[in-house]
């Protein structure tokens, strides 16, 4: 099958010929329909993550997002058959441990990161093998598309488990997300089909209309602003965090960083209302190399909560694919690119520059 292969950090992936996967007793095999392309598999791309003991090796496949049918099965899988539609987390869990059994597959014990490491390699590829598939591979209603999943990816469910479950919004919260790239946009997207008022910030036009959209009420154009945290109230001029203050009535009741550099995060924080919270989904860059600092006695003299989040348990799934086929949520609103496997190096090497928009989908093998 053909397969696009990691050979050499920030170069030119290798599309090669290699093995088909067979099923493990636990497995099922399944033809890759759609995959997206996400700044996860950029980070990768670009060998980022050593800091974190978290480095993709050489030779690895890429490709987390991916949607497709059922292929082969393995003698011990009892819930999915040949021909069925799956959608595929890239946080794989063994269905085991204490925190698959009690409801949190995306942190398993002993879990897979789809395309990120050998024993599970990636969707940038005709086929793959997915693990304990009775406990990962998530059915698909008739009414959500391939190209749906793909999108859906890791943005869609880290955003809905981020705002559903970790910071658990209200209607009517402000909701701010910092940097519109997919991730950032499923968020607003799903905070307002939550019932919060968005606020999106970046600093490219296009991300922001799109923004606005997918349901913000407010966005704001970061490059107007001096770089660096709210420090200049004292000469009167305006920060990005005082800015969104100022239009949220006192500060964000969640505030996102979808972007993970060291300024969308203090900037994150920092806008946040008494007693708000502030999610992290973006990771960092070799600028930061897993590490921000943070005003920590504001955060403990405000009551402020920080919370992390990754991917989305597998068994809570229905609950985003409910509001999909049900029209609430639409991640192909999201879709504006549709390539073909060769064209990933060059969509992943855009992404250095920021030039992409939206999500972009594999839909060529």
């Amino acid at each position: 099958m053909r397969a696009a292969v990691l050979e050499s950090y920030g170069d030119p992936l290798s599309i090669e010929e290699v093995d088909p996967p067979t099923p493990d007793p636990h497995g099922i095999v399944v033809d890759v329909e759609a995959c997206g392309l996400c700044r996860s598999d950029w980070h990768a791309w670009q060998g980022h993550g050593e800091w974190a003991d978290d480095q993709v090796p050489i030779g690895q496949i890429l490709g987390h997002e991916p949607a497709g049918r059922v292929a082969q099965v393995g003698e011990r899988v009892d819930e999915l058959a040949v021909g069925d539609r799956v959608a595929v987390p890239f946080n794989l869990g063994d269905g085991t441990c204490y925190y698959c059994r009690n409801g949190h597959g995306n942190v398993c014990e002993d879990g897979y990161a789809l395309g990120f490491e050998p024993s599970v390699p990636g969707a940038f590829a005709e086929q793959i093998h997915v693990p304990h598939a009775d406990f990962n591979a998530v059915t698909l209603p008739e009414g959500v598309s391939a190209e749906a999943v793909a999108a859906l990816g890791c943005r869609y469910v880290t955003a809905f488990h981020a705002l559903a479950h970790r910071a658990d919004i209200a209607a009517g919260d402000w909701v701010a997300v910092h940097g519109c790239g997919g991730l950032g946009l499923a968020a607003v997207q799903i905070a307002a089909a939550l019932g919060a008022r968005v606020l999106a910030v970046d600093i490219r036009p296009a991300p922001l209309e799109l923004a606005s959209d997918l349901g913000a009420e407010v966005t704001i154009d970061g490059s107007e602003f001096e770089d660096g945290p709210e420090d200049s109230e004292s000469d009167g001029d305006e920060s990005v965090p005082t800015a969104i203050k100022s239009r949220t009535d006192g500060g964000a009741h969640v505030s996102v960083d979808a972007l993970g550099r060291a300024e969308t995060c203090r900037n994150s924080v920092d806008c946040l209302r008494i007693r708000g919270t502030h999610v992290q989904v973006g990771l960092t860059t070799a600028a930061e190399r897993g590490e921000i600092a943070l005003p920590i006695d504001e955060l403990a003299r405000w009551d402020v909560t920080v919370v992390g989040s990754r991917g989305m348990p597998p068994s809570r799934y229905d609950e985003l694919l409910r509001l999909i086929d049900a029209g609430t949520l639409d991640p192909e609103q999201l879709v504006t690119n549709r390539v073909a496997l060769e064209d990933v190096s060059d969509r992943l090497a855009a992404m250095s520059g920021y030039e992409t928009e939206g999500i972009e989908v594999i839909t060529e093998f």
